[in-house]
């Protein structure tokens, strides 16, 4: 059985598309960079540690597999994270206005005799935005929760001019690469009805 180890209401939807029966866990974990860590080795990081604390939440389980991913955007090396409140989220997407900017999103799949990891890294370019713009977007309450304060399958998607990778991956989870893994572990696509 196929167990996400993500409360993510996208990861959800994204691992639906694939057509995977699949059953939640929760995998709270502490998210904090650390020093000299790579902003890639961090999200991988990051991944692999909620996939192990949903395993452990499952040892009961030893047919279980857990998927674990994370998504963050980063500029000029510093990882962005999700804002902590309006004033943050605004001062986030005016860093990305008018730049480029990278999402890197890791999946890992493990079980108990095994584990895997694919990451992709997409490249997104952001219009210049204007103050009212921000403020506009801050007020829907979007940015709240989302790496980067902006989500691109939202409203966020009118600031974008350019995507060169996974939009999914954007989104919070490349469904190429989870494909790879899930076809690794023996585990069919659109299995499901």
């Amino acid at each position: 059985m196929i167990y996400l180890a993500s409360q993510s209401p996208r990861r959800r939807e994204l691992l639906e598309q694939l057509g995977v029966a699949f059953d939640t866990v929760d995998a709270e974990i502490h998210e904090q960079r650390l020093p000299q860590e790579s902003p890639a080795d961090y999200v991988s990081r990051v991944a692999r540690e909620k996939a192990g604390a949903g395993l452990l939440a499952l040892a009961a389980r030893p047919d279980a597999v857990v998927l674990g991913a994370d998504t963050d955007v980063v500029l000029d090396g510093e990882v962005l994270g999700k804002p902590s409140d309006a004033a943050h989220a605004a001062e986030l997407l005016a860093r990305l206005s008018g730049r480029t900017h990278e999402v890197i999103s890791a999946v890992w799949l493990l079980s108990d005799r095994r584990e895997e990891r694919r990451l992709a890294v997409s490249t997104v370019r952001f219009a210049p935005l204007s103050g009212a713009d921000i403020a506009a977007y801050v007020a829907t309450g979007e940015p709240f929760g989302k790496a980067g304060a902006y989500a691109v399958q939202g409203r966020a998607a009118a600031f974008i001019e350019r995507i060169e990778g996974s939009y999914s991956g954007v989104m919070g989870l490349p469904l190429h690469e989870t494909w790879q893994l899930l076809r690794n572990f023996g585990v069919p696509a659109w299995s499901r009805n």
